[in-house]
């Protein structure tokens, strides 16, 4: 069974930095794609970023583009995000997820669809 977990949330100014991290256990990491996804109150889940497992290409959302930098650690089984520039909109519950199939390619890796387990998710605050 994999087990996902975040770390790293909490309260930050506007135009500070936080990172986050995300740990997923009980499988093989190093085959797993990872993404990072978002929710604010009212409002749907949100595409942040993500990394594949074998090509560690990288995606992000349009609104983080530019802020906000995606990598992992295979050795230590981690995956970080690295926040930037914050703003108050980036205010949000942020969830880890993997995609644990074993497949070569992330074909939609902004489709929560694609990842199938997910994290606890972890609070980021940021005051104007």
């Amino acid at each position: 069974q994999v087990q996902v977990s975040e770390s790293g949330g909490g309260l930050v100014q506007a135009g500070g930095s936080l990172r986050l991290s995300c740990t997923a256990s009980g499988g093989s990491f190093s085959a797993y794609h990872m993404a990072w996804f978002r929710q604010a109150p009212g409002k749907d889940r949100e595409f942040v970023a993500s990394v594949t497992w074998n090509t560690g290409r990288t995606d992000y959302g349009d609104s983080v583009k530019g802020r906000f930098i995606i990598s992992r650690d295979n050795a230590k089984n981690m995956v970080y995000l690295q926040m930037n520039s914050l703003k108050p909109e980036d205010t949000a519950v942020y969830y880890c997820a993997a995609d644990v199939s074993l497949r070569s390619s992330l074909h939609f890796p902004s489709d929560p669809a694609q990842y199938n387990y997910w994290g606890q998710g972890t609070q980021v605050t940021v005051s104007s």
